[in-house]
């Protein structure tokens, strides 16, 4: 999946974490709820700003950041 339309690196927002275009929704956020067990449901009930395409959007630039061996 192609993550580029939805996630951002902004200097100026949260420290210049990768975060969901439009908001402050880091992926670090994003993995640590799936690692503690929610369901992408879950998630997007908590955060309405986000949809099942942009939390894939989060793993598939996690992945790719592991892949260049950076941390997401």
């Amino acid at each position: 999946m192609e993550y580029q339309p939805y996630i951002e690196v902004d200097p100026q927002r949260r420290g210049g974490k990768a975060c969901i275009k439009g908001t402050r929704i880091a992926v670090a956020d994003i993995l640590e709820m799936l690692g503690d067990g929610m369901s992408f449901s879950e998630i997007i009930d908590d955060y309405p700003d986000l949809n099942s395409t942009k939390i894939r959007a989060a793993l598939s630039y996690a992945a790719a950041q592991q892949r260049k061996g950076r941390a997401a």
